[in-house]
């Protein structure tokens, strides 16, 4: 059972920068997908961005030009780089593995991102 370990979140203002991190317990082998989600009280969890084993990715209309997601297969960890942070983005982001072949979904516990001033 692959386990993610998300960090990097926290209180920010608006105008920042965080980079969450998203660890996995063993190593992350075939065809995948590993992206970042969110989700605010009250409404579904969405989509921030993700990307594939060969380094396709996609990104949310809303974080476009801000997020960079990118990943290191060697160390079986994948990224999110948050720049010009917006109120909007205040959420707890969850990280995501997708194991394609046998449609296996795997998440993290969650990292709250705050961004007040």
């Amino acid at each position: 059972q692959v386990q993610l370990v998300e960090s990097g979140g926290g209180l920010v203002q608006p105008g920042g920068s965080l980079r969450l991190s998203c660890a996995a317990s063993e190593r992350i082998f075939g065809i995948n997908v590993m992206g970042w989600y969110r989700q605010v009280p009250g409404k579904q969890r969405e989509l921030v961005s993700s990307i594939t084993t060969g380094g396709g990715t996609n990104y949310a209309d809303s974080v476009k030009g801000r997020f960079t997601i990118s990943r290191d297969n060697a160390k079986n960890t994948v990224y999110l780089q948050m720049n010009s942070l917006e109120p909007e983005d205040t959420a707890v982001y969850y990280c995501n593995l997708f194991y394609v072949l046998i449609e296996r979904n795997y998440w993290g516990q969650g990292t709250q991102v705050t961004v007040s001033s």
